[in-house]
């Protein structure tokens, strides 16, 4: 990993003041052509190797390219690499490991020359960041503004076609849009494989990759290390084509909803697709959701995906950039198309279900396996589910009587979707199990679930938390939340109601 170029002077004799200046004048006729360049002549003074380490980025510079590791761990361990200089730069951390021939005097002359060139690129860089940022944010505005043909001439009019979409929040946001964006090094050249677009917007911090249709994965973690640097939460959508960039920055916040300190980053697909749905015969599933969506036009359909995926009225309206209102009246005029109750717990979870569900033109060609399965599945569930299974896909056909509150019978009953539920909440004390579905059918609000059941608020919390925990799931997350409210209902033995709440005297458990 030795340069080729010399110093000037012999790989034994002594440094002198002449050799400085020489040294300097190379370094600063390099430092006028890039950053590269600067590494690459600070590697050749020294008969070694350089790189520029940062910790979010890895090796930004490395000359040679082979030592982009021995550099980034040098900086990460100086104490492992005593032979290597190290001085700040930057930002980042300078690392040399010079020939053992180099004079020490002018392996450290070399060191903070290259450094201090580098903070003046770095401040002038720093100057001209204000103006590129703006920049940035205008292009962010632009694409969720629906102009993407515009967006793509502006970056030299290379053939992107698709974005993958981050929205960052936390109360370091200003610093981690600072170190990604040295980090990430956006540039607009024309031609590019993939263009990066960061800028703040309402708050957040918004990472926009536009590609070609591969992401080869460097900004996820880029973004994966800068939120558990500054404690962010994130959430991910895409890659989508470039004319969904709308749809994809409404997918990534409700995403973010899901994210916790342990999973700092959620992609939006890990909670739009409920683990039940591929376990549910694909033909009457696909057919009733078809049926009972019909009424709702597209834009309908993903206001009331992104709010059960939020959660949350306000939630959702902060994802979907609309007003906390607007966000109610749109949902109660689609309650009013799908002539159901959307307040009730089991009609939200058959909704997910249904916005969830493959397409019916997709499940066609696996209507003679569904047949064959359902069949299966009705001989060994007894003769009530054979005979209602029939009439119900009969049913089916007339779009007018599939209905929200109740899935095609049959669908439900089958050992795959049993096998299901009872792994998921099996094994639950019953006073959880009581307390966990109240507390689902209040749509996770606490203090009204703590009222009907009787108990204090802080005892419902403590059972709340060991129903995770038992559970292994994060409650937080209301398509888990969803899923595991249909787990109880075909789990169900009694009646999971209140007043079953085993009870065992005192002023937590007071009765009525």
């Amino acid at each position: 990993m030795m340069g080729t170029g010399t110093t000037g002077h012999g790989p034994n004799g002594p440094w002198d003041a002449r050799d400085g200046r020489d040294t300097t004048g190379r370094l600063l006729r390099a430092a006028t052509g890039s950053g590269a360049r600067l590494i690459a002549e600070a590697a050749t003074l020294v008969q070694g190797w350089a790189v520029l380490a940062d910790p979010i980025a890895g090796a930004v510079y490395s000359a040679p390219a082979a030592a982009a590791a021995d550099g980034v761990h040098a900086a990460a361990a100086p104490h492992d690499h005593p032979y290597s200089v190290q001085l700040p730069a930057a930002g980042a951390v300078l690392v040399l490991a010079p020939a053992p021939a180099t004079p020490a005097e002018h392996t450290g002359h070399v060191a903070a020359t290259t450094a201090a060139l580098l903070e003046v690129r770095g401040q002038r860089a720093a100057e001209l960041r204000g103006e590129q940022m703006r920049l940035h944010t205008t292009l962010l505005r632009l694409l969720l503004a629906g102009h993407a043909d515009a967006v793509v001439d502006a970056l030299g009019g290379g053939a992107y076609t698709h974005v993958t979409v981050y929205r960052l929040t936390g109360e370091d946001t200003p610093a981690a849009h600072q170190v990604l964006w040295r980090a990430v090094r956006p540039t607009l050249t024309p031609h590019a494989d993939a263009c990066t677009l960061l800028g703040r917007l309402d708050g957040e911090l918004v990472v926009a990759e536009v590609h070609r249709g591969s992401d080869d994965g460097r900004i996820l973690r880029l973004v994966s290390r800068v939120c558990e640097r500054h404690g962010l939460l994130a959430g991910m959508a895409g890659p989508l084509p470039l004319a969904e960039m709308s749809t994809a920055y409404c997918d990534a916040a409700a995403a973010r909803h899901s994210a916790t300190p342990a999973h700092r980053i959620v992609p939006a697909d890990a909670i739009g697709a409920p683990r039940l749905a591929p376990l549910l015969p694909a033909a009457p599933y696909a057919r009733w959701a078809a049926a009972v969506l019909r009424p709702l036009d597209p834009a309908q359909q993903h206001l009331l995906l992104v709010w059960l995926r939020t959660g949350s009225k306000p939630s959702a309206a902060e994802a979907l950039g609309l007003s906390a209102g607007t966000v109610r009246a749109r949902i109660r005029e689609a309650a009013r198309l799908l002539d159901a109750d959307l307040e009730d717990a089991t009609v939200r979870a058959h909704l997910l279900l249904a916005l969830r569900a493959p397409a019916p033109a997709d499940s066609d060609a696996a209507a003679d396996s569904d047949s064959e399965s359902a069949a299966d599945a009705a001989s060994g569930s007894g003769s009530g589910s054979g005979s209602g299974s029939g009439s119900d896909e009969a049913a089916l056909r007339n779009a007018g009587e599939a209905r929200l509150e109740a899935l095609p019978g049959g669908i439900l009953d089958t050992g795959a979707v049993r096998a299901w539920a009872g792994g998921l909440v099996d094994g639950l004390e019953p006073r959880l199990r009581i307390a966990l579905t109240c507390w689902l059918r209040h749509h996770a609000r606490t203090a009204p679930a703590a009222t009907e059941l009787h108990v204090h608020r802080t005892t419902l919390t403590t059972w709340l938390h060991q129903c995770a925990d038992h559970l292994a799931q994060n409650l937080a997350d209301a398509t888990v939340r969803a899923e595991i409210h249909l787990a109880l209902g075909i789990t169900r033995c009694g009646r999971d109601a209140p007043a079953d709440l085993p009870r065992r005297g005192g002023r937590t458990y007071r009765r009525a």
